[in-house]
């Protein structure tokens, strides 16, 4: 396979930085091909031939802004998963990035475009605490057993539900909070109650 085109890797990349400002600046209906070929000087045509339909542009947009936002793992369990929900929480304290979470959910629920983009960034949002989590079961940090997709939800689902669902800010110290509490508990997989 031939390299990716020079031109085409900073007309990208020049395009998602735009689109990211415009997230931030207007929330997820302002990000549309029309108002990132002002923003950026890329004509609208490049844009469509990289993303067709406006669904993956915002996919494209909130993907580069969630990874924008991660941090590589140091190894330090804690720290890392510390420094991972941190920015979390920046991102559901941040009007603009709030609002288009909110609006993805709401569509998610009823277009099925949206609802495989909501399932895509759920993958970016969770793959680095993912990664911690599985490294940290192999270095002997946590048990063998644990049930990662269950931890991913022990650790995020405290802070979406105070955010997104009872409409209240956290600060720092609550993230500290869940993460404390998620590493003292034994970390074993749902059992199933007597029958």
């Amino acid at each position: 396979m031939r390299p990716p085109d020079p031109r085409t890797v900073r007309s990208r990349e020049a395009a998602l930085v735009s689109a990211r400002e415009l997230l931030v600046e207007q929330g997820l209906a302002g990000l549309t091909h029309s108002a990132v070929a002002a923003r950026s000087g890329i004509s609208r045509a490049t844009l469509y031939r990289l993303w067709p339909e406006p669904t993956e542009l915002v996919r494209a947009t909130i993907t580069w802004h969630i990874t924008a936002s991660q941090a590589a793992p140091t190894g330090d369990l804690r720290a890392d998963l510390l420094t991972q929900l941190a920015g979390t929480r920046a991102m559901l304290h941040e009007p603009a990035s709030e609002q288009a979470m909110r609006v993805l959910i709401e569509r998610a629920a009823v277009d099925p475009a949206f609802a495989a983009v909501k399932e895509s960034l759920y993958r970016s949002g969770t793959r680095v605490v993912r990664a911690i989590l599985t490294a940290a079961v192999e270095g002997g940090d946590l048990p063998a057993d644990l049930d990662v997709d269950l931890a991913v939800d022990q650790l995020h689902g405290p802070l979406f539900f105070r955010r997104l669902v009872a409409h209240r800010t956290f600060d720092l110290d609550y993230v500290q909070a869940v993460v404390d509490d998620f590493l003292r508990r034994p970390n074993t997989p749902l059992q199933q109650g007597p029958s």
